[in-house]
C-alpha cells in the first residue's frame, strides 16, 4: 500500500494515477478520489519529533574520519524538529549561514503506533511504513556550533517522501542518491551497523515514539556539498524517488 499526504493535510492511498482519500494515514476511504496530477503531495508524516541515527554505515564513518577507534556500541542519536520537513519536489533555499551544505540520502521510518520499551522482535510491528529522506546538513556549522541545532534543524532541512510504502523489508533494499543525475551514494541497507528494529527498541527505552514520528536511519558513504541550482534525488528500491531542488 502507498500512503500519501496531500494538499492541506489530507491523507489517501495511491492506486495507479488516483488518490483515494482516507480518514487518516492507512485509514478508511471517505468516498472521494482525485487524479494524482491534480493534487500536491506533502511530506507524508506529522511528527512530534524526528529521531536521527548518526554513523550507521561503516564506510561513511571512514569518509568522515571517525574510524580511529572501535565501532559504536550503541546507536548515535540526535533530533531534528518538525520544522525541518519539506515536501516532495519542493524548492529548498540554500541557507545564508553556511558555505558547505551537504546532502545525506537516508531510509526513513514512519511510526504507526505508540512505542515504549518495545523489544527488537516486536519493534517493526509498530511501523506504518517507509519513505525516502534527504538529511540536509550545514557541515561547517556542524563542526563549529556547540550543538547540531543549526547544522541539522534549520527550516526545510528534511525533505521527505514522496509517499509511505507499507510493505518493505528495511534491511533488504538499496538506497541511492543522485545530484544532477549523477550517482553519488549507493548502499544496501543490510550494511547498517544498527538495523531498524534494534534502533527502534533502543530509542523506545528512553523516549516514547508516537504515531507519525519519523526515524531516519543514517547515511552511507558519498556525502558531499550542494550548490544553488542542484537537483537531488533520493531513490529507495521498493519505495520510490524523492526529488528536491536547491535554490
Amino acid at each position: 500500500m502507498l500512503i500519501v499526504r496531500f494538499n492541506q493535510g489530507g491523507w489517501g492511498v495511491l492506486e495507479g494515477e488516483h488518490v483515494i482519500e482516507t480518514d487518516g494515514p492507512g485509514g478508511n476511504p471517505t468516498g472521494r478520489q482525485f487524479e494524482l496530477p491534480s493534487v500536491r503531495l506533502r511530506a507524508p508524516a506529522t511528527p512530534s519529533k524526528i529521531v536521527c541515527v548518526g554513523r550507521n554505515y561503516l564506510d561513511h564513518i571512514k569518509e568522515m574520519g571517525n574510524d580511529s577507534g572501535d565501532l559504536p556500541k550503541e546507536p548515535g542519536i540526535f533530533l531534528k524538529g518538525p520544522n525541518t520537513l519539506a515536501d516532495p519536489d519542493e524548492a529548498v533555499p540554500y541557507p545564508h549561514f553556511t558555505e558547505n551544505l551537504h546532502y545525506e540520502g537516508e531510509l526513513a521510518v514512519i511510526i504507526g503506533r505508540r512505542m515504549k520499551n518495545v523489544s527488537e522482535s516486536e519493534a517493526l510491528d509498530g511501523v506504518l511504513g517507509y519513505t525516502c529522506a534527504l538529511d540536509l546538513t550545514a557541515r561547517d556549522r556542524q563542526k563549529t556550533d556547540l550543538q547540531w541545532v543549526r547544522a541539522k534543524s534549520a527550516d526545510k532541512f528534511l525533505p521527505l517522501g514522496p509517499w509511505i510504502e507499507t510493505h518493505l523489508d528495511p534491511q533488504d533494499t538499496v538506497l541511492r542518491t543522485y545530484v544532477n543525475g549523477e550517482l553519488r551514494q549507493e548502499a544496501h541497507t543490510s550494511l547498517m551497523i544498527f538495523p531498524v528494529a534494534k534502533v527502534l527498541a533502543y530509542v523506545s527505552e528512553f523516549m516514547t515514539l508516537e504515531p507519525g514520528d519519523v526515524l531516519i536511519t543514517g547515511t552511507p558513504e558519498g556525502v558531499g556539498p550542494l550548490q544553488r541550482g542542484d537537483r537531488v534525488e533520493v531513490a529507495i528500491e521498493g519505495v520510490g524517488t524523492l526529488h528536491t531542488r536547491i535554490v
